[in-house]
């Protein structure tokens, strides 16, 4: 089989926030903001990675979610326990670093995990908690 993964899905509570984030801070390229009905889908990746793509979407508009279900969802973004995904880079402290500066909601500082990875743990604008992984 030639299986890849094209694109992850992250819902976004505010278009312009999520830019800010995955553009400016991380370097994402913008591939793609399309609105519809007053809401946002933004596709983002990394430049050298073109097949690859996280889609930002509004949370919960998928058709047949329910209203108690659309509300739990945006509960649970609310406390940073519904998204996330897990990132590389060959410098995990120089990334840290410029995450921290930008007032970033942190949740754990670089650190040599038990399970043999050193990473750290943040949250986006719209509370998906990020790990970011040290390539080695």
């Amino acid at each position: 089989m030639d299986i890849t993964i094209h694109s992850s899905f992250l819902p976004h509570n505010d278009p312009d926030a999520a830019l800010a984030f995955y553009r400016d801070l991380l370097g994402f390229e913008v591939r793609g903001d399309v609105g519809y009905k007053g809401l946002r889908w933004i596709t983002v990746g990394p430049p050298d990675q073109p097949a690859t793509s996280i889609v930002l979407h509004p949370p919960a508009v998928d058709p047949g979610i329910t209203e108690d279900e659309r509300r739990t969802v945006v509960e649970m973004m609310a406390k940073g326990t519904y998204g996330g995904i897990l990132l590389a880079t060959s410098d995990l402290d120089a990334t840290f670093e410029k995450v921290q500066a930008a007032d970033v909601d942190i949740v754990q500082e670089p650190t040599e995990q038990p399970y043999g990875v050193r990473d750290c743990a943040l949250r986006d604008p719209s509370g998906n908690l990020i790990r970011i992984q040290e390539r080695r």
